[in-house]
């Protein structure tokens, strides 16, 4: 049976910011230089003013190695996802407010080859929600706002009484996604396309009912974030996006950071200085594509242009710069922060499964300090802000070919901080798909077996041989492309997997089902007895064998 996979790459670098020399330190050497020099002059001994002078430099030389060492470190470890095609996208970080490691890596455009550079634009996705969070908090410390008000206090049509701010902001709500509301309408005229004027009157007319009572559970819902705009604009009477611009983005000064609507995103082929999203269609893919040449994609976000959750781009040096305001309180006041940083308690007294405070998700693991973070994603995009608030200390960075910011943010993490992390390992598995589907079965075989006893820089993963079988079984289309069926590749993949882990009931199980779409019924019938054989309890499969031997 399919195990779920989700597939990353990566590609070239450009240029890497020098590590900053720490500043004070440099000033306290020379201060303690000028002293001795006077103390010299007082006929002070001079073998002791030697020997103060040598355990000084030695400071400053141990520091600014230490500095470079990191630098080192985190260069290694993203040139080893590179290596690999783990990554593709960019990388800053800070720690005291000034620069460690900033690189570029890979293709903002595979089809044109244009580089992801240390300025380019790149869609923040759900980041966008952390602005969205401010202007609520912003208006809380204005008086305006309660975090306890319900929603209805200020958008009277709105059908859930029981909601409040607090739910909203930690994702404790209990609302369907927006699709549940809106996709009868979406069929009934694909060419509709739904903004936050259409919201409200939306979710009344085909009302639907809560996930589960407000503040009982939680689930990280975009929905959410719409309804927020909403109470902004209401309660400010200029547009959303005017009012992120006024009292976010100019007063942090980020004038790189721009409304750019997700329709608009997914829907212009050419876009100047921008970071185009891009996906491996398959597990065997060598090359990606860009995710709004993907019709399903395009005509999916044609249709949804919601504001408030997703809506801006960015680039690494401006988040620095949302980062640095939040610091220094141009933003917000440091009590308000400090709230937004606790996990929001659910009506059982624990916190929420997600550790949601208001807008902020916070790391469980506080080995290493504080740490709060938001994510983003889109079809190809991933991006993470995360802040160390004890050691101010941030890691921000995109990746333009898939899902893993957080992970590989929280590991610049653990590397700044001196801990060790694995150094990443390609998967045999996408090797051996490539060359299985490229150059044919004998190629992929002894590929196989060279790349098998290279387990310093290379893995080998069950599920993942499962899940590339099943990838050219084809029957999974999550793009809605025409089908394509390669079922000669899936029982060899699937063969191999089998005689990879021969023991395994599910490896047998998933043969047994690509020899069935193959027409090879004899042969499937034998697997689905020997994945029964192994483990009895599998039900679905004793059930295809009733049928198969009827």
């Amino acid at each position: 049976m399919p195990l779920s996979l989700v597939v990353s790459r990566g590609l070239p670098t450009q240029k890497t910011q020098a590590v900053k020399t720490p500043g004070g330190l440099l000033r306290m050497f020379q201060y303690f230089i000028m002293s001795l020099h006077f103390l010299q002059s007082k006929h002070v001994i001079k073998g002791m003013i030697k020997n103060v002078i040598n355990f000084f430099f030695s400071i400053f030389i141990a520091q600014s190695v230490f500095g470079q060492s990191k630098q080192k470190t985190i260069d290694d470890y993203f040139l080893a996802l590179v290596k690999n095609q783990q990554f593709s996208g960019n990388v800053l970080v800070i720690e005291e407010n000034k620069i460690v490691y900033e690189k570029s890596f890979g293709y903002a455009d595979y089809t044109t080859k244009t580089p992801n550079t240390p300025n380019i634009s790149f869609p923040i996705a759900s980041i966008s929600k952390l602005l969205t969070a401010t202007a609520i908090l912003q208006l809380i410390e204005k008086g305006l706002l309660k975090i306890t008000d319900p929603v209805i206090q200020y958008l009277p049509d709105f059908p859930y009484p029981e909601i409040t701010l607090r739910h909203l902001l930690s994702h404790t709500s209990g609302l369907p996604p927006y699709n549940a509301y809106f996709d009868q309408y979406k069929r009934e005229d694909p060419s509709k396309v739904f903004t936050n004027k259409d919201f409200i009157p939306g979710i009344v007319a085909n009302k639907q009912p809560l996930i589960y009572q407000p503040g009982e559970k939680g689930n990280y819902d975009n929905i959410n974030f719409i309804v927020l705009a909403l109470i902004v604009e209401k309660l400010t009477g200029i547009p959303y996006k005017a009012y992120i611009e006024k009292n976010i983005l100019q007063r942090a000064g980020m004038n790189e950071t721009s409304f750019f609507p997700l329709p608009e995103q997914f829907n212009r082929a050419q876009i100047k200085n921008y970071a185009f999203p891009h996906v491996y269609l398959h597990l065997y893919d060598a090359k990606p594509v860009k995710s709004n040449s993907i019709p399903y994609v395009r005509a999916y976000w044609h249709s949804y242009g919601f504001n408030g959750f997703g809506d801006y781009t960015s680039t690494m040096r401006d988040l620095w710069k949302f980062d640095n305001a939040l610091y220094s309180n141009q933003l917000l006041k440091q009590q308000t922060l400090e709230e937004a940083f606790v996990p929001v308690k659910l009506n059982s007294g624990e916190n929420n499964a997600d550790e949601f405070g208001l807008g902020w998700e916070i790391e469980k693991d506080t080995s290493l300090g504080k740490l709060v973070y938001h994510s983003g994603a889109a079809m190809g995009l991933s991006s993470n802000i995360l802040r160390n608030i004890t050691k101010h200390q941030t890691v921000i960075l995109f990746d333009n070919t898939h899902f893993n910011a957080h992970d590989n943010a929280s590991k610049v993490m653990m590397l700044l901080n001196g801990k060790k992390v694995d150094t990443p390992k390609k998967s045999i598995a996408k090797v051996y798909g490539n060359i299985l589907l490229s150059k044919g079965a004998i190629a992929a075989k002894e590929s196989l077996e060279t790349l098998k006893r290279d387990t310093v820089n290379y893995y080998l993963s069950e599920d993942e041989m499962n899940s590339l079988g099943y990838d050219f079984m084809g029957n999974n289309n999550p793009y809605h492309l025409p089908e394509r069926h390669l079922n000669r590749q899936a029982v060899e993949t699937l063969k191999t997997n089998v005689d990879l882990f021969p023991g395994s009931w599910n490896a047998y199980d998933s043969y047994a089902e690509a020899l069935l779409a193959a027409g090879q019924k004899a042969e499937a019938i034998k697997m689905y007895q020997e994945s029964v054989k192994l483990n009895p309890a599998n039900e679905n499969g004793k059930k295809i064998l009733e049928k198969l031997l009827e």
